[in-house]
């Protein structure tokens, strides 16, 4: 893989999925992995998994550069599943949806419970983007709430 800097051992992964994201949206036809572990060991399976994985999102990278509206459609399905707290949609798109139910499972919700998730909490954009849009349409709803 192309890395893009030579200071990332255990992480070479993420700096040749970079380089290759890079490389992809220029055009080249062939991605070939790196694990966390490449140049200190053998990788395992999980080593293996997570290189793999980084570079598929290095490859969609490229693809939304080069195929545009082609490459986009999975992306616009996520931004809507996650505009709507729609969680078992964005757990079902994730590139790696077993990562992402493991992850969100840690907070206790549930897929179906459309509430925002707990790093950002009352303070999601998706909660208040629709406050939002609500004051744009008539101001004097903002100066009602101060």
């Amino acid at each position: 893989g192309p890395l893009v800097t030579d200071i990332a051992s255990g992480h070479d992964h993420i700096a040749s999925a970079i380089g290759a994201a890079v490389s992809a949206s220029e055009g080249v036809d062939l991605l070939c992995y790196l694990t966390p572990s490449e140049h200190l060991a053998l990788p395992n399976a999980e080593e293996v998994k997570a290189g793999l994985i980084a570079y598929r999102i290095a490859a969609h990278a490229g693809d939304l550069v080069k195929l545009r509206e082609k490459a986009i459609k999975w992306d616009m399905k996520m931004t809507e599943a996650r505009r709507t707290l729609d969680w078992e949609k964005q757990l079902a798109l994730s590139i790696d949806p077993e990562l992402a139910a493991k992850i969100h499972g840690r907070t206790g919700q549930h897929p179906g419970n459309n509430v925002p998730c707990t790093m950002c909490g009352g303070a999601c954009v998706y909660l208040m983007l629709p406050q939002q849009r609500k004051y744009e349409k008539d101001p004097k709803k903002l100066e009602q709430s101060s």
